[in-house]
């Protein structure tokens, strides 16, 4: 019988020493997003908060006040501008068209709207200063025929509330492509517009609200609740209320005290116009900027 023998294979225990190599080290390149925002659009979003919190403040209602949000509300805009000059802002928006075509026709709107503010409180301005030398010179007749123009005028730019509020019912369009920069961008962008409504809406009701017919304001009183008459009177602006108040006076015969108290107010009052005009104007040109460097996206 022959045996059958195995060949067996061993494996020493320890590896052979071997010279080591040195260790090296790598740097693995991350393709994650960048979790911080673009400083413009940080700054951005610092200059709508400041907005969002003078508009909590609307109690105050004071010329000063609502020139302070005209200022804020350029210096946003200002900001939104210098963010659509970046690169990176064009390529966004070059591949969402349809949604910059219809934020040109808000800002066009945002334009037109003003444009129309502007000839309006230029023509209010006019009738009140009218009025302050028909006082100067007690013609009550045409003190009266005055104060109805700014009543009129007062009623026209009430009309612009509703244009106002109309603007940017519309949501960012959504797809399976959309990035985190295309979504803060458009955040941002929408942000914008709300506040812009908002100053404008209180700068249209405070203006109009201001210069409408005390006669009317009585009126109102009986048929309205007194809820209502609250919020139209912190819809107005303090100053001019207090004017349109005391030109009640020239319908009356008051003594020459009484008058030249009046007369004082309206001068201040013309004051008071120019600061608003000034800051309305300084909006007004912000809001074309805008709208340019949106439309700058589409062409270059």
């Amino acid at each position: 019988m022959v045996g059958v023998f195995r060949r067996s294979f061993s494996f020493p225990n320890k590896t052979p020493n071997r010279p080591t190599k040195p260790l090296i080290s790598h740097h693995i390149r991350s393709i994650s997003l960048p979790c911080r925002s673009h400083p413009l659009i940080s700054h951005l979003k610092d200059e709508i908060t400041e907005l969002r919190t003078w508009s909590c403040k609307s109690d105050n209602g004071t010329s000063a006040w609502l020139c302070h949000g005209l200022n804020r509300l350029k210096d946003v805009h200002d900001a939104l501008h210098d963010i659509l000059q970046l690169p990176q802002t064009h390529e966004l928006l070059s591949h969402k068209r349809e949604w910059v075509e219809k934020l040109l026709e808000d800002f066009l709107r945002f334009v037109d709207v003003y444009g129309i503010f502007q000839t309006s409180f230029l023509a209010l301005k006019e009738e009140q200063l009218a009025a302050r030398l028909a006082l100067r010179r007690k013609d009550d007749s045409k003190l009266a025929m005055h104060l109805k123009g700014l009543n009129k005028i007062a009623k026209e730019i009430a009309k612009l509330v509703t244009s106002i509020r109309c603007i940017g019912r519309y949501s960012f369009p959504e797809s399976a492509s959309v990035s985190i920069a295309d979504t803060e961008l458009a955040g941002v962008i929408s942000d914008v517009i709300e506040v812009t409504v908002s100053v404008s809406v209180a700068l249209f009701n405070g203006i109009s609200v201001s210069f409408t017919s005390r006669k009317s304001s009585w009126i109102g009183l009986k048929l309205s609740t007194k809820k209502a008459n609250k919020v139209k009177i912190e819809e107005s602006i303090k100053e001019f209320q207090q004017i349109g108040e005391a030109n009640g006076w020239g319908l009356r015969k008051g003594d020459d005290e009484e008058v030249r108290m009046v007369l004082q107010r309206m001068q201040d009052l013309e004051r008071y116009i120019a600061d608003v005009e000034s800051g309305s104007e300084k909006a007004f040109r912000s809001l074309i900027n805008t709208r340019v460097s949106l439309l700058n996206t589409l062409t270059k």
